[in-house]
């Protein structure tokens, strides 16, 4: 029971103290989950990353899920699942029925700009941790740098590119290198 309850306050935690979605969340649930509790190692995280992205559903409750299940099966994902999106529901439960105009006060519109850039902040956070961990070998860093070449020139020429397109772009190059390489492979056994 103790370990359902770390789940769970440990994905309270995160999902009441981060702003700005998944992305955002990533950096701290590697930070918790790798880091601090080691519950999941830094390979696994970016699988996770990958995982979640690709299914539906948002990232990081996707994450919180199997981290739980991980750790202990079917109530474990329960919790960890409760956890990440209680804070949300309830924060907005409460502003939808205390507050009609919300965003109209003055001070919490303000409040939302500064936190715009804490929300950058630990995405770019993420997205570094997962670069330095990425595999050294030459084919992850070429994708990694054709992915990001084209994700900078559609955002510069305002042109709508699907990340789920890309990922699977990135899969079908893997897959065709990993079978050229184990053609030629058969190929120079068979001299």
């Amino acid at each position: 029971m103790s370990l359902l309850l770390q789940l769970f306050t440990t994905f309270f935690k995160i999902g009441l103290f981060t702003f700005g979605g998944g992305y955002a969340m990533i950096s701290l649930i590697a930070d918790a989950c790798v880091e601090k509790k080691q519950w999941i190692t830094h390979d696994e995280m970016m699988d996770i990353t990958v995982i979640a992205e690709s299914t539906p559903g948002p990232i990081a409750i996707n994450c919180a899920t199997y981290v739980g299940y991980r750790q202990k099966g079917l109530a474990g994902a329960i919790a960890s699942t409760l956890g990440i999106v209680l804070p949300s529901f309830c924060i907005i439960f409460l502003i939808s029925t205390f507050l009609d105009h919300f965003l109209e006060i003055a001070w919490i519109a303000h409040a939302f700009m500064g936190v715009r850039l804490a929300v950058g902040i630990l995405i770019l956070d993420a997205a570094l941790k997962m670069i330095g961990k990425m595999q050294k070998k030459p084919l992850p860093r070429a994708i990694a740098g054709c992915s990001f070449i084209i994700m900078l020139l559609a955002d510069a020429f305002a042109l709508r590119v699907s990340s789920i397109g890309l990922m699977l772009a990135a899969a079908a190059v893997s897959i065709a290198v990993f079978l050229a390489g184990c053609r030629s492979g058969r190929e120079g056994a068979g001299r």
